[in-house]
């Protein structure tokens, strides 16, 4: 019975960990365990220090927690091993089912540890397992001869970075002296001297999220909306991603539950539908439509 319990919560750990985010009542029916367990092992999980988020509705277990990270220094390979392997594999030419296994392998290793060089040259490789480490370890880090958009000037940025970004093309930093997060180039970085120093802001850190209009911002904007056939079909259409964000109430009307960093994506859909889409419990939301409405009829 203690073996049951056991392989239920490693289920559980597993399929949390693995998704985007999953609702209550698809987790029990997947692993047919009662609600009352799933919140049972929920506090379970927050007790052994996973961190486990809660989005419109859906949890998952963050691939950040500290379990993960000691789990991963135990059984992975280093950042060099793994540097190496993937670019010997990439070297392979041809279709081989070992070689492809292999490589999804690798690929899920390094996305675990943050790290995927495929389209990096050796110089990025080396500033992004740079970066890695000062994430790893809470160091402070100085972007060297960090290149502006334009590339008229060059100056060095004392940052702490805390998340690698867009396939490891970006990474999110505190900068001290201005008090700001801010999202770096990883190619416009010459180069990266990690610090003695650790974070001494960390409480001020905030990820940037991308939302499924392609807005992106630090803060999320909860929507829940009641739409019809028509809408529902074109949200589909427009947003594919926007399908496991959906449950369907009844024959006609589908409830969308999402966060968005943006009312324009989403304003815009629903001011071009709104015949059949009913916004539900967003005042904030509802007054920005009706503002949208009255600079319209000004016009």
């Amino acid at each position: 019975m203690r073996h049951d319990k056991l392989e239920r919560q490693l289920d559980l750990m597993l399929l949390l960990a693995g998704s985007r985010g999953m609702r209550v009542e698809d987790i029990c029916e997947r692993l047919d365990i009662s609600r009352r367990n799933f919140y049972y092992y929920m506090e379970f999980f927050r007790d052994c220090g996973f961190i486990v988020n809660k989005t419109s509705g859906r949890y998952s277990i963050d691939r950040e927690s500290p379990f993960f990270k000691r789990l991963i220094e135990r059984v992975s390979f280093t950042e060099a091993e793994l540097i190496i392997l993937r670019r010997l594999v990439e070297k392979v030419d041809g279709q081989n089912a070992v070689v492809e296994k292999l490589r999804e392998k690798l690929g899920a290793a390094m996305d675990f540890q943050i790290l995927n060089f495929s389209t990096t040259n050796d110089q990025q490789a080396f500033i992004i397992s740079q970066l890695h480490e000062a994430i790893k370890y809470k160091q402070m880090a100085v972007l060297k001869g960090y290149s502006s958009p334009h590339g008229r000037t060059q100056r060095d940025r004392l940052v702490e970075p805390f998340l690698l970004m867009n396939a490891n093309n970006e990474v999110r930093c505190y900068e001290p002296a201005s008090g700001m997060n801010k999202t770096f180039k990883i190619a416009r970085i010459q180069q990266v001297e990690l610090l003695s120093e650790n974070w001494q802001h960390e409480a001020d850190h905030r990820r940037m999220f991308t939302d499924l209009f392609m807005f992106s911002g630090e803060e999320r904007l909860p929507i829940q909306l009641r739409m019809g056939t028509l809408a529902h079909n074109l949200m589909l259409e427009e947003y594919p991603l926007s399908s496991e964000h959906f449950v369907q109430e009844d024959d006609k009307h589908w409830l969308l539950t999402l966060d968005v960093c943006s009312y324009a994506g989403i304003g815009r859909f629903v001011l071009g539908l709104f015949e059949d889409i009913e916004v539900l419990g967003s005042p904030e939301f509802i007054k920005y439509l009706q503002e949208k409405i009255k600079g319209y009829q000004i016009k």
